[in-house]
């Protein structure tokens, strides 16, 4: 068997309505389809760049959200591209702070710069665009030490 490429990422949600409006209206992703009561009592929003039938399903199981902790096994942070070169993030990090969107961190991993931001059930978020393609020639150009990234 052979992994050809990352499908989907499936969230619980606290709060469908936040967290969808969230990843729709704060990070700009399409969203294709939103069931308030697909599941019986739970809803369900998906999401798509348009490369596959959907990259973001969210299902509401309530709850609380849990407090951004420290490191600890499972899942850490979820990537997404949003362009190529270091203008390209400069200019999300200006649309995020007019939206009052609490960055958590900016890091220059040599073949990409990144933000990161927590959504509204404390999932972090990587935002990063590509701005070196050095790793298509040597894979271990993403093993770069990682340097604090200013973009003021």
């Amino acid at each position: 068997m052979t992994i050809k490429e990352l499908g989907h990422v499936v969230l619980y949600v606290s709060d469908l309505k936040r967290s969808a409006d969230f990843y729709r209206d704060t990070l700009g992703f399409h969203e294709i389809a939103r069931d308030e009561h697909a599941l019986g009592q739970a809803g369900i929003a998906l999401f798509s760049s348009g490369r596959t039938h959907h990259e973001l399903l969210l299902i509401e199981i309530g709850g609380e959200p849990e407090p951004h902790r420290a490191p600890k096994p499972g899942l850490y942070h979820i990537g997404f591209k949003i362009g190529d070169g270091p203008e390209a993030l400069r200019a999300v990090w200006r649309e995020l702070r007019k939206k009052d969107v609490h960055i958590v961190g900016a890091s220059d991993h040599g073949v990409t710069h990144s933000l990161y931001v927590l959504d509204p059930d404390g999932n972090e978020l990587e935002l990063y665009a590509d701005v070196s393609d050095a790793w298509k020639k040597d894979p271990r150009a993403v093993m770069v030490p990682i340097k604090s990234l200013s973009l003021k």
